[in-house]
């Protein structure tokens, strides 16, 4: 994946999501009668521009692609003329500038639920939430969990899929307590309460690592079947066709044992004991680190399994498919969920329970952008369907500059009955300034620690 394909997937992922952005506040504006200047997708130099003979507005696409903005004829910013009085935004009545500012963001929430509506829409064929394995020494273990255990709630909140499920174990992150997990075992339902500390705090694991259960996963031979070329594995003997045995001592029963102690190990020194030729053979790999979008550093060996033939047995799959009206409602409903943990994340980030270097900036969301890409239309869509939900929810919050900062300014208008002074705005806007730069530069640093 080249820097001009991460670029241009970058582009097509935050290029829709500004424009449709901006073109709430624009279409309102001038739905509810305010007159529209400039309607800018970028900020900084303009690369191209237009002017509609009818309405006036300039339209204009701009050298810097990490926002946009949409102008209205404003006092506070210039000479109005006499006649165009009544079309000035500060002119307009409290509401009107509410629902202004707030269609922005609410309509980023409106495209992330068509969007999810869309991927609704196909029947899928996927695992169900039936454990494939229970990790040894994890609180799944401690709390006797069993394969086989079909998992059907967490704290009380129904789960048919895995990524419902680990977005609401998601929501538990940086807490300290239990975690309940209702599970059906044999036509019975059992509760189990998983015991967890600063969970997900330093990001190294996923949640259900972290916990100690996975899906199922079919039998992958721990055999060799490729090896890369300029990997740690050719470079100290390892051949194709060998099989792994044990690695530091530990029997490896399949492909997903090798894996999982591989990457824990990076520059680490592994002894490895193969089977090769009827022979067994002892040698000694350091695993590469290389490190991922969110920094952490796994190990590498350069060497890939052959599944074969993969069948995965009934009891762990199930078909799903929504009528229209069904996948409409799954769409609010997961756009609702990503929200609160949106917000969730945002207050514990404050409160310390979430470590700031999990905020990400514009590097790493072209990154991860470009890799959806890569792996098809339907991952790519989901990106941008998160990202918008991001987006929507990062501009209401209540910091000046941003959307949610002129919306407290204009709800205490409404309270009041009159403007917060200019003042107290310029304040505001100072420290909001300060915040959002902080964020901006915080962000940057942790894209970069990241390379």
């Amino acid at each position: 994946m080249n820097a001009l394909f991460i670029i241009a997937a970058a582009i097509l992922l935050l290029g829709p999501l500004i424009a449709i952005h901006e073109f709430g506040h624009y279409i309102v504006a001038r739905k509810l009668g305010v007159k529209v200047l400039v309607y800018s997708i970028g900020f900084g130099p303009t690369l191209i521009k237009w002017t509609s003979k009818k309405s006036g507005i300039q339209y204009q696409l701009s050298a810097l692609p990490l926002g946009g903005y949409v102008k209205m004829l404003d006092e506070r910013e210039g000479n109005v003329a006499e006649e165009d009085l009544p079309k000035a935004f500060n002119r307009q009545h409290p509401w009107k500038r509410i629902a202004i500012v707030a269609a922005g963001p609410l309509i980023n929430l409106v495209l992330a639920v068509v969007l999810f509506w869309i991927l609704f829409l196909p029947a899928q064929e996927q695992l169900n939430t039936r454990v494939g394995k229970i990790i040894p020494d994890t609180p799944a273990a401690t709390v006797h969990m069993q394969q086989g255990d079909k998992i059907v709630a967490i704290d009380g909140t129904k789960v048919e899929t895995w990524e419902k499920l680990s977005y609401a174990l998601v929501d538990r992150v940086g807490e300290t307590g239990n975690i309940s997990i209702q599970a059906e075992r044999s036509g019975e339902t059992k509760t189990f309460q998983l015991p967890i500390k600063d969970f997900l705090k330093d990001q190294s694991q996923s949640p259900l690592e972290e916990l100690g259960f996975l899906p199922y996963r079919p039998q992958v031979p721990a055999v060799v079947s490729k090896l890369t070329a300029d990997g740690a594995a050719i470079r100290q003997g390892m051949q194709e066709g060998d099989r792994i045995l044990a690695i530091n001592g530990t029997s490896m029963k399949d492909w997903y044992d090798v894996v999982q102690v591989v990457q824990a190990s990076p520059e680490k020194l592994l002894k490895i004991e193969v089977l090769r030729d009827k022979q067994v053979v002892q040698l000694e790999v350091m695993p590469q680190g290389k490190r991922d979008n969110m920094g952490n550093v796994t190990g590498m060996l350069g060497v890939q399994g052959d599944p074969g033939k993969i069948t995965i047995p009934a009891e762990y799959k199930q078909t799903i498919h929504y009528n229209p009206a069904e996948a409409l409602v799954m769409a609010f409903d997961k756009t609702a969920q990503l929200s609160s943990m949106i917000v969730n994340s945002i207050v514990k980030m404050i409160r310390g329970m979430i470590g700031l270097d999990n905020l990400s900036g514009p590097i790493t969301i072209a990154k991860v952008a470009g890799q959806s890409a890569e792996m098809g239309w339907e991952t790519f869509i989901s990106f941008m369907a998160l990202m918008s939900v991001s987006l929507g929810i990062l501009n209401l919050l209540p910091i000046p500059m941003l959307d949610g900062g002129h919306l407290v300014y204009y709800f205490i208008e409404l309270i009041r009955g009159k403007p917060v002074s200019e003042q107290i705005q310029l304040v505001g806007f100072k420290i909001g300034m300060v915040l959002l730069g902080s964020m901006m530069l915080l962000a940057l640093f942790n894209d970069f620690m990241r390379l």
